[in-house]
């Protein structure tokens, strides 16, 4: 897992991706040229795993 320190010493998990987030899923729906509500349905139906999140924006 790819995990790193934030400014203010939290880890931070950079395998996933928090659907709660705006900037996570704007930053996801950029980089997979897909609508934010995509993205929120792939978070929904495949887990906050981003490499399972991927996988489900690349079935539709």
């Amino acid at each position: 897992m790819a995990k790193t320190q934030t400014s203010r010493g939290r880890a931070q998990d950079r395998a996933r991706v928090a659907g709660g987030q705006d900037h996570e899923v704007n930053y996801e729906a950029k980089k997979e040229g897909v609508s934010k509500q995509t993205v929120e349905k792939a978070v929904k139906s495949a887990g906050n795993s981003r490499k399972k999140v991927e996988a489900e924006i690349g079935r539709h």
